[in-house]
């Protein structure tokens, strides 16, 4: 009589090992993530920058009955905070991966105790960490500068900002699966930017887009995200609808990502 035998558990021995090397990955990573300049600045000082240059125009500052007496100024701290994401998850993330993948960095690190998929974790988790920040400090800036409200006490704004982190990782992860090299993922990227800055509001903030417009834009993920936090901003609760299409899309996208993400 045969009796099967329960598969081995990883000991703590091997446990705290690859913990070792995760910790490792995440620190190589990071330092290389702090050692581009260019990056970080657009992440982390572009969006505040734009929002200061809007906020020194004396109109942006001005209550406009248009905006049931609100500022220009108010409608772009949110719009700093999407920018931000954009960047990271579009400008950033993509080219990063696809270059290792070009270079054969993530098969070759197949063969080793740092798996592929480590370098992905960090890779995500280094630029969603700098979407905080650069958050963090469109939202700081915008408060002490131009009198912008605070919006931590507001859970609905919260909700939406994670729901959009999420989106935005799985957007760049995404970018980074269907691009075979990185010239395709700066291109690919460069369209998707251009789409996402517009209906995220750079150009336009789309609570003055005709209702039509509107509606569409809804339908985008940062168009979503904008209307939610702007939302929010008023003290009300987010639309579902709005948070409803972030999760959709953050869905969607992970599950796109997880499909046609290839190693080599």
């Amino acid at each position: 009589m045969s009796t099967a035998s329960a598969p081995a558990r990883p000991t703590a021995g091997a446990r705290g090992q690859g913990d070792k090397v995760l910790a490792a990955v995440f620190r190589a990573e990071g330092r290389l993530f702090l050692r581009e300049p260019g990056s970080l600045f657009w992440i982390l000082g572009f969006p505040t920058l734009l929002l200061v240059i809007l906020g020194l125009i004396p109109s942006f500052r001005e209550a406009n009955p248009d905006l049931g007496g609100r500022r220009v100024i108010d409608l772009y701290v949110p719009v700093a905070v999407l920018l931000g994401m954009i960047m990271a998850s579009i400008q950033a993330m993509p080219p990063v991966l696809t270059s290792y993948r070009e270079r054969g960095i993530l098969r070759r690190l197949s063969t080793t105790p740092v798996r592929p998929l480590s370098i992905l974790g960090a890779q995500i988790a280094l630029h969603g960490a700098a979407m905080i920040v650069s958050a963090l400090l469109a939202i700081t800036v915008g408060r002490l500068a131009f009198g912008v409200a605070l919006p931590f006490g507001r859970p609905g704004y919260l909700l939406a900002m994670l729901l959009m982190t999420a989106c935005a990782l799985a957007l760049g992860s995404t970018l980074s699966a269907i691009a075979a090299t990185t010239k395709a993922a700066t291109a690919i990227g460069s369209v998707v930017f251009i789409l996402m800055m517009f209906t995220s509001g750079v150009w336009l903030p789309v609570q003055t887009m005709p209702d039509l417009l509107q509606t569409v834009v809804g339908l985008t993920p940062f168009g979503a995200a904008s209307q939610a936090l702007d939302r929010s901003m008023l003290g009300s609760w987010p639309n579902w609808s709005h948070l409803g299409i972030m999760a959709l899309w953050a869905a969607g996208l992970t599950g796109a990502a997880a499909r046609w993400f290839r190693w080599e």
